[in-house]
């Protein structure tokens, strides 16, 4: 807190400064904090008046608290819930993706990354009809492949094309680029970013691209992997949780990254029990 001086708050005269300097009561902390009856005996000063100043300014210096209750009416009243269009997958996240929240999307290649970011696109645009924006890095989207996703959904062409255009694609091919893309990225946007997996030097075992330092910028993380077992289709992944700020971690669904569930059928509103991860 700052020195105390005119015309700092109403009632804070100069020789109103210079009385409480006098008595070593220099700054705001020593004002707020001092025996205000002693003060006021001491400086010849109204009690009631320096009850009035600190009240002024603590109000002006002091954050309020605030109860749990407060924040959860804020919390509720500015965060959205975006399915992802898949049952499962939204089971996994607690019912979506949640605005002014990173979920990071970890695997290998062909794990199945770029075709949940496709579902999720289609998904929003046409089934939420948000917009979307779409930041690729590599060069791996084409519009057909979006096409193809809604064409399953409706076979109204005009539907079709107006949740292609709430679909902005912008190219990010260097860091620059992408730091631009990201500077506009603020507010109550939900934000899906994928990841690669790497090979941990020392122990060897695979984890998550990026150190530990990016590891706490996502609030949930699940990671993608080939679903194993004799008679497993192509398309199907195991999708393990490992961090979230809801739901406890080390569990995983399977999903069926070949289809686009339909939100009827979400298996969030059902009963089933989630398995652990191996």
């Amino acid at each position: 807190m700052g020195m105390l001086r005119a015309g700092l708050c109403p009632g804070l005269t100069q020789d109103v400064i210079q009385l409480l300097r006098s008595r070593g009561i220099k700054t705001v902390v020593d004002l707020v904090s001092a025996d205000l009856e002693e003060v006021a005996q001491k400086c010849g000063l109204s009690y009631k008046a320096l009850v009035a100043l600190r009240r002024v300014l603590l109000a002006q210096f002091s954050a309020f608290p605030f109860n749990g209750a407060d924040l959860y009416e804020e919390l509720k009243t500015s965060t959205a819930i975006l399915s992802t269009g898949i049952g499962s997958l939204d089971k996994l996240l607690d019912a979506g993706l949640y605005t002014g929240e990173v979920t990071e999307i970890v695997g290998g290649p062909g794990s199945g990354k770029t075709q949940v970011c496709l579902c999720v696109a289609a998904n929003v645009a046409y089934s939420l009809q948000q917009k979307i924006l779409y930041i690729d890095s590599n060069g791996g989207l084409t519009a057909s492949r979006i096409l193809q996703l809604l064409q399953a959904r409706t076979p109204d062409e005009e539907e079709q094309a107006g949740a292609l255009q709430r679909i902005q694609v912008v190219h990010a091919f260097d860091i620059f680029q992408m730091l631009d893309v990201l500077q506009d990225l603020r507010g109550a946007v939900a934000q899906q970013v994928t990841n690669h997996m790497i090979r941990d030097r020392d122990s060897g075992k695979l984890k998550p691209a990026l150190g530990r330092s990016w590891s706490f910028v996502p609030s949930t993380r699940i990671v993608m992997a080939l679903s194993e077992g004799a008679g497993a289709p192509c398309s199907q992944r195991t999708v393990c949780l490992t961090k979230s700020p809801r739901l406890p971690t080390g569990f995983q669904e399977t999903v069926d990254i070949g289809t686009w569930g339909t939100p009827e059928l979400n298996p969030v509103l059902q009963e089933d029990q989630i398995g652990p991860c191996c």
